[in-house]
This record gives structure tokens, sequence and C-alpha cells, in this order.
């Protein structure tokens, strides 16, 4: 106050004015002019009335620019009492334009702020600008100005001439010893907290909430924006860490007490599929708290994620299956090798025929593997969808036994698909049975549903196919079963996993079905809650013929297959090529005994040679697809010169789609996928030799 009564004196003290020569000499100088411009007036007298006009403004004049000279002197006394007040103030004072302009300042403000001429901008200055908006109104302001690393509390007040006083105090900081009794010192007025949302927040697309406290999930909330109200369903009043889910809670907790920055991670108490970022800020002894919905984002990631591992499980599932299939065809020839010395009524048939029933079997679970990895030899043909399903529903009714009803249910116009008809029907078997598994585990019995539909893309789309671009074929098989839980979900489709009990399953069912689905070029999806049973929906590409095709396929008969030959002997050279010995060594004995000649080659570097030594005189050449160094195609395409128009047969544990495409332009050329036993091998053998 008695700062403010000084300044109000010093200000008021208009009286006493200091004399000033250089405007007293003006006004000498002034008077004088006129006096002189008056001459021809009075000389002329003041009886004309041009002469006395001359005068009348002459006097005017002289009047005006004494009142002016006057109002400078007086202007100029003013801002020298101001000037004189601020260097007598102790604390750092300055006075200031309405732009920022530094006008004059005291010894200990510019020892503070330093020389320069304007008022900090940007952060540090902000409070400090609206404070003297609001001291132009009149008003007695106050804002806060950061100056060499000190908080200050800046006071605004205006002065004439539209100039601003402001004078600085630093912010009092508490005592930090804490036995003394005395108060701790307090900012002569500290910012209050804030009472509401900026307009920012409040209009933001993301979640933010106003809270009481320092602690987030104990404070109460005191405003919500509308996008957090519809995210977590906050509302004014309601403590915060109700919004969170309790486990994520508490994990966030823990990273808070340990001092870890954010965001936070949680899932929302409303729905703990939701999942949001939690971004804490500290405000004036309160927190505002941002929250994100990264929902989707994080379902990408799982998604990716699944696809990654079910890729790289696929990769490895395919090449152990490779190698099983080298063992499996070498342990299949040597059976037919000791079948054939001990037929039927020896003593040691039984055995080995139990033998040979466990080698279908471990070649059974190849396929299956091979079918997870999409690298099963796929036979593509165009199928009806109603067709398949109804004229399979026959077998599914027999395997569901007589507790589990099946329901079947065809849509309208069915599409058509091109698809493996065995694996297709193996697909939908898998799923059949596992629903029959899930509802005879749970009630002893239920109802199995199989639907068949066309969907347009939003209907895909809403079923769970995210990227579907156009009509698709549908097949939904589904249960009344206690449903999948989620903390298995994620691992359903995982090779050799079962929920299933010791003895009772492969854990390779789901699995083929989604290696099947995918080889198909479709999408598989899971719907289940606990409790409502789960529904597995396939989506496969529709299948429209091209213009032309479509009679061109009625028109034509139905191929002829080249009919299995009963006499299994024969006559010609064969080129061998097989890196693994048990089977090329099996293989080529068992075909030099059906009357064949057989040169074996351990690799392509070794089959070249022979075939460059045998030139014109090879009947057929069988191969090996992967091998170490040449593989078979590179084989045949620089072996071709010397094998002429000889057919040639690949054997392989990998699918033919593996390599097909490195066959371009090649003729004569089939397949015959691993394992493979003696028969199935001469009676190819001899279809090639009699085809060529």
């Amino acid at each position: 106050m008695a700062d403010l009564h000084l300044q109000d004196k010093a200000l008021a003290g208009v009286a006493r004015r200091r004399f000033d020569p250089w405007l007293a000499g003006a006004a000498i100088f002034f008077l004088a002019a006129a006096g002189f411009s008056a001459a021809p007036a009075l000389k002329a007298g003041p009886a004309t009335l041009a002469g006395l006009l001359l005068l009348l403004g002459v006097a005017g004049v002289a009047v005006l620019g004494l009142l002016a000279i006057r109002g400078t002197a007086a202007s100029g006394d003013d801002s020298d009492q101001a000037e004189t007040f601020i260097v007598a103030l102790s604390e750092p004072a300055s006075l200031a334009a309405p732009d920022g302009r530094v006008l004059a300042a005291n010894a200990a403000w510019r020892a503070l702020m330093g020389s320069q001429r304007r008022l900090p901008k940007g952060a540090a200055g902000a409070d400090l600008f609206a404070a003297m908006i609001q001291a132009r109104n009149g008003q007695m302001a106050e804002g806060a100005l950061r100056a060499a690393e000190v908080d200050h509390v800046a006071k605004v007040s205006s002065l004439p001439g539209g100039r601003l006083l402001i004078r600085l105090s630093a912010v009092a900081k508490p005592d930090p010893v804490v036995e003394t009794l005395a108060p701790a010192p307090v900012a002569e007025r500290a910012a209050p907290p804030p009472n509401s949302l900026d307009a920012f927040a409040g209009a933001s697309p993301f979640g933010a909430a106003l809270l009481e406290g320092l602690e987030p999930f104990k404070s109460r909330v005191l405003e919500a924006n509308p996008a957090l109200t519809t995210m977590t369903g906050a509302k004014t009043g309601v403590v915060f860490g109700d919004l969170i889910d309790a486990a994520s809670r508490a994990d966030t907790e823990t990273r808070l007490a340990e001092g870890r920055a954010g965001p936070y991670e949680v899932r929302l108490a409303r729905d703990a599929t939701r999942i949001a970022h939690l971004y804490l800020y500290r405000a004036e002894g309160r927190l505002v708290a941002y929250m994100i919905d990264v929902s989707e984002q994080k379902q990408i990631e799982l998604q990716l994620a699944q696809a990654q591992k079910m890729q790289a499980i696929g990769q490895l599932a395919g090449g152990v299956a490779h190698d099983f299939n080298n063992l499996l065809t070498a342990i299949q020839l040597r059976l037919d090798e000791l079948l054939h010395r001990h037929p039927v009524g020896d003593p040691s048939y039984e055995g080995l025929n139990e033998i040979r029933q466990t080698g279908v079997r471990a070649a059974d679970l190849v396929r299956k593997l091979l079918a997870f990895s999409r690298k099963q030899t796929v036979q593509r043909e165009v199928l009806d969808l109603g067709e398949l399903i109804s004229e399979f529903e026959v077998l599914l009714r027999r395997l569901l036994r007589e507790d589990v009803k099946l329901i079947t249910d065809y849509g309208r116009d069915l599409p058509q698909v091109r698809a493996d008809k065995s694996q297709l029907e193996t697909a939908v078997m898998n799923l059949a049975v596992n629903a029959r598994d899930a509802v005879r585990a749970a009630k002893g019995g239920g109802v199995v549903r199989i639907r068949t539909a066309r969907l347009n893309r939003d209907e895909a789309i809403q079923l769970g196919f995210p990227a579907a671009d156009g009509d698709c074929a549908f097949i939904e098989v589904s249960d009344d079963g206690p449903g999948i839980p989620p903390d298995v979900m994620g691992k359903i489709f995982d090779p050799f996993f079962t929920t299933k009990p010791v003895g009772e399953g492969t854990g390779l069912g789901l699995a083929t079905v989604y290696g099947i689905v995918k080889q198909s070029d479709g999408w598989i999806h899971v719907h289940s809650r606990p409790g409502e049973g789960a529904a597995f929906r396939i989506f496969l590409p529709v299948y429209d013929a091209p213009v032309g095709v479509v009679a061109a396929q009625a028109a034509a008969a139905e191929p002829v297959k080249p009919r299995a030959a009963r006499d299994l002997s024969g006559a010609g050279r064969i080129l061998f090529v097989e890196d693994e010995d048990a089977v090329r060594s099996v293989a080529a004995r068992l075909l030099r005994a059906r009357g064949y000649e057989v040169l074996e080659a351990a690799d392509g570097e070794e089959a070249l040679l022979i075939a460059e030594e045998h030139a014109g005189t090879i009947d057929l050449l069988i191969s090996d697809v992967i091998m170490p160094g040449i593989d078979g195609p590179t084989l045949l395409k620089k072996a071709r010169g010397y094998l002429g128009t000889a057919p040639v047969m690949f054997i392989s544990g990998y699918a033919e789609a593996e390599f097909s495409d490195l066959l371009e332009g090649e003729t004569g050329v089939t397949f015959l996928p691993k394992p493979i036993d003696i028969k199935t091998l001469a009676e190819r053998v001899k279809q090639q030799l009699q085809a060529a």
C-alpha cells in the first residue's frame, strides 16, 4: 500500500515542475514569429477587412501554439516523474508499452532481465501479457513471469498515456526444515487450481477428465468431456479408478509407484476388451487425465503378430513334414520289399502289416502338417457349395452320433468355389467333429449347425471378414456348447494345441482347417462367447468362370484317366536322382527287380554328368525337387538337351505349387508326392513310359 501511495503522490505532483530552457526558448521564438507575421496587418491598420481577418488568424495560431507547448512540457514532466518513481523502487520495475516494448526500467529490472528492450514472449510471458490486458481496462492485475530460472509475480497497473507499470516480486518457497513451528512462507498470490477443462480438452475426440487430487485412481472426477463419457461412462463425482479394470489398474499403480513414465496401457471396466492409453498431467494440485482408445490398433497388432507366428510355425511344420516324408518313404519302400518276401501266411506278415498301418497313420499326420503349412499338393476343381455339403452330410451324420443333432441350412443362390474337394471336406469334417466333442463334453449332447450362404461385401465384413472386397461363399459350423475361453482363443490354430484329455486328439484338427482355408485363398473367423457356443466361419472367393469357358466345359468330356497297370514289370533306362540314400537305394533296387535299368545319382551335379554320359538313351528322369547344390527344376533345364523328349517325374514332400513356377515352358513333367510306396511308384513309371 505504501508503494501505491508513493506512486499516486508522485503522479499527482504536477504543480512542482522543473524549468526547461528549451521549451522556454521555443515559446519565445514562436511568439516572435507570430508578431512578425502580424506586422503587415498592423501597418495596414485594423480598418480594412483583410487586415482584421489576418490579425484574428495570427492571434488564434499563437494561442493554440502556446497550449501545445504547455501540454508537451506537462507530458515530459509526467514521464520524468514516472521514470523517477521506478528508479526509486527497490524491486525490479519497468514502464512498458501495450505491445511489450520496455520504455524505461530501473537497475534491478536490468540486472534481472538484461538489456532486452521487449518483454519475454512465449510460455515465459504469456501470463504477463494476459495481466497487461486486464490492467489496460483499469484493473490492478497480477500475472506470472519466469526470469533467470525463477518464477516471479508481476503486478501490472495502468499509467496515463497508455503506459503500463510492471513490478516483479519473486515467488516465495516454503522452508524445507520441518522442525520449525513457523508457518512456511507462501507466495503472495499463487495461481488457483483449475476448476474446469480448457476448451481444447473439452472438445477433443479423445477422453479427458479433471481430477480433484493427485492420486489418479482415488480422486473423483470434477469434469469429463463427452468423449470420455462415451468411452467409459464417466460422470462427475465418480472415482476415476472405478472406470479402469482392476487388474490393469493395479499394474498402472505399480508403474506409477516406480516412477515410470506414461502412457499407461489400461483396460476399461465397462468393457475389458477395450484398451486405452492413459496420460496424466499435473495442474496446480489437481490432475488432468487423458485417455485414447487404442483397441483397434491393438487388434491389428495382435492379428499381425498372430499371422507372423502362424507363418513361422507353418514354415517349421513344412520343413519337418518334408524330412519326415523322406523317412516314411524309406520305411514304406523297405516294408514293400519285406512284404514281397513274406506274403500272406508267413508268420512275419502280420507284424509287417501292422508296421505298414502305423506308417499310413504317420503319413496322414504329415499330410495334416503340410495342410497347415499350406504346402500340401492341391487339386483344385470347381465345386458347387450346396452340392458339396449335401453330398457330405450323410457321412457327417454318422460321425456326430445319435446324441448330437445336425442341422443344415442352405442359403439361396449359392455360388461356386474353386478348391480341392477332399481338403474342403476335411476342413468341414474337422470343425463338425470339434463341435460334437464340445457339446458332448459339456452336456452330453447338443446341436451342431452347418450354414452355407452367398454374402455380399457388407455382410462378410459384419460377420468377421474385414478384407472382403465383393461377394464370397460362406460356410459356418456352429454349436450350442460352452464356447471357447478367451485365454484359449489365441492358441486354437496352433499345431498340437488341444484342450482335450491326453490320448483324445492330436491338436492338428483346427491347424489343418486353418491351412486348408488359407491355401484356398480364404479367410476363417471364430466368434465365441463363454456359455453361448462357438461359430467357425469360412469365407471363400466366389468362382466366376470367364466368358466362353462354361460352354466349353459343358461340351468337353471328362478327361480319361490312365488305367492303373496290372503288370508292374517293364523295361527302360531310368535316371533316379535323390539325395536321401535310404530312399534312393531301396527304390532303385525295387525298380530293378521289375525289369528296369536304374542309374542312381545322389545330387544334381552327379545326375548332370550321368545324363551327359548317356545322352539320348535315358527313357525317364525321376528326381527329387529340393536337393543340395542343383535342385530338380534347375537340373531339368540343364539336362534337357541330353534327355531329348524323355518324360520327367518329380517326387517331393512339398506341394507341387511350391516349384511349378520354375517349370514354365517344360512339357512331359508329372509330380508324385511323398511318401510313396513301390506299387504307386511302379504304376506311375509304367504309365509314363507307355505314354512316351
